[in-house]
């Protein structure tokens, strides 16, 4: 066996050995890191929205050298260099050949850059930052110690990291001002909010209150080079696009909606990563949210771009499964009318929910055999026999299951005396027109068979129906 390995490994190497001898990297990455033990692994990873992605490996050698190379060039970006011990340092990747040197004691201190400008200018501003940043932070403790006892040396500290601060944000100013193009330039205007002008008056002579919100929303975008697709390999752009999608819009669907539809098209280019990623976030976060309600978001979004064409990054078979999903969804949402359903009871008669008068109908999937259906449907027994004619509300129970000895005996010895009903022949389809793929799964419907709730817990069934109720008297007045 040993024999084989090694033959294995001499065979390998050999067609390494050929594959390069006369295919010159896309990508050579050298480093030398003092203090590093030979044979210990390295490797190289990507930032890319909020996650970090292994690119390469690389063994280290002799006085910490190590060489990341490949045969595809690498997207430009900032990139980690991580080593033993959960220990890194960042690199840019702009240029695909250069070299870095430094060592463990202090790696940004020491780092030499040759044959990468955007790496240099990176680590000139990385060095001076950590000088004066240690410098000013040495001095706040200092005013921070003595300031109460010594006013004349605690104003002197005070004007001293006053000094300091100003140092740095001129050189942070001038560094962009001379680097407009480079990618940390782009990283550090993105890093910026807006500056928010002075509030003006409204006619009657109060300041405008929301100005400062309109404003700075308005503008949140004018610092992001939203067509360099760099910035999606950093660790700023997610944090931006999650601030502005999470915090600076209302969370409901139709406002979600109309935010998505103007940030979009600020990207020219529809073939960009940024591009694919602004319509990728959006998407899972609405389609996955717990909100309920949110999978309008979903809907939205699968029509107008995934179904339009406009997602270059999907295959046939993934946008099979957006559009079979679109297609179920977008008859669930909120204020539709519910798909409607007639099945057998358990005499064999078929019922309908459309046959209530009430003023809601709940309608609830659930399986006799599932554990969190038999806490869930006693719950809801009881609250039918209290408060059915308190909330004007009938309960249209589908079960899941096909048999039918087990549902008659959960609805005997748990005395369901709300409509219970099942497919034994499936034919409804009713999991895939009603989305159903775990039980139990509840849906509240008005009077007119629109769907006004999904997916509550029968815990939250009274609270919903005060709620309700107490909105739509308010909305009533407000007419």
């Amino acid at each position: 066996m040993k024999k084989i390995h090694t033959l294995i490994m001499f065979s390998l190497t050999v067609i390494c050995a050929f594959k390069y001898a006369d295919i010159k990297p896309a990508y050579s990455l050298k480093y030398k890191v003092t203090g590093l033990k030979e044979k210990d692994t390295v490797f190289l990873a990507n930032y890319y929205g909020d996650k970090q992605y292994l690119k390469d490996t690389a063994i280290v050698g002799k006085e910490g050298k190590f060489v990341f190379e490949g045969k595809n060039k690498l997207d430009p970006g900032i990139y980690l260099v991580v080593l033993p011990g959960k220990q890194y340092f960042e690199t840019i990747v702009d240029e695909q050949s250069f070299t870095m040197e430094t060592n463990t004691t202090d790696y940004t201190r020491n780092m030499k850059v040759t044959g990468s400008v955007e790496n240099q200018v990176f680590y000139e501003y990385l060095k001076f930052i950590v000088e004066k940043g240690a410098r000013a932070e040495s001095q706040r403790k200092m005013y921070d110690s003595i300031n109460k006892k010594d006013t004349v040396a605690g104003k002197k500290l005070r004007e001293e990291v006053i000094a300091l601060e100003k140092e740095i944000f001129e050189y942070r100013k001038n560094f962009i001002k001379n680097n407009p193009d480079r990618l940390i330039t782009k990283v550090f205007r993105a890093m910026s909010d807006p500056e928010i002008p002075a509030t003006p008056k409204l006619p009657n002579g109060r300041p405008d209150s929301t100005f400062p919100y309109r404003y700075y929303k308005e503008h949140y975008w004018d610092n992001i080079d939203l067509n360099d697709d760099r910035l999606i390999r950093t660790p700023i752009f997610h944090q931006k696009l999650e601030r502005y999608i999470k915090n600076m819009i209302l969370q409901i669907p139709d406002s979600i909606n109309k935010e998505a539809d103007i940030l979009i098209p600020k990207v020219k280019n529809e073939k960009s990563e940024i591009f694919k990623y602004i319509i990728w976030y959006i998407t899972n976060q609405y389609e996955t949210s717990n909100i309920m309600g949110m999978d309008a978001v979903f809907v939205h979004m699968a029509e107008k771009y995934y179904l339009a064409g406009k997602a270059y990054w999907i295959n046939d078979d993934i946008e099979t499964k957006i559009r079979d999903r679109y297609n179920t969804l977008r008859l669930l949402l909120l204020n539709n009318y519910a798909p409607v359903l007639s099945m057998p009871d358990t005499a064999g008669k078929y019922k309908s929910f459309t046959s209530f008068k009430t003023k809601y109908t709940v309608l609830i999937f659930w399986d006799p055999n599932c554990g969190h259906c038999q806490k869930e449907m006693p719950k809801l027994r009881d609250l039918y026999v209290q408060d059915k004619a308190k909330h004007d509300f009938e309960v249209y129970a589908v079960c899941t299951s096909v048999e039918i000895d087990p549902l008659k005996n959960f609805i005997k010895s748990n005395k369901l005396t709300f409509t219970n009903v099942y497919d034994p022949r499936n034919e409804t389809n009713f999991r895939k027109i009603y989305d159903v793929y775990s039980t139990p799964v509840m849906y509240v419907l008005d009077q007119n068979k629109k769907i006004i709730a999904k997916r509550l817990g029968v815990e939250q069934l009274a609270e919903f129906f005060e709620n309700y109720g107490k909105m739509i008297e308010a909305r009533k007045k407000g007419n």
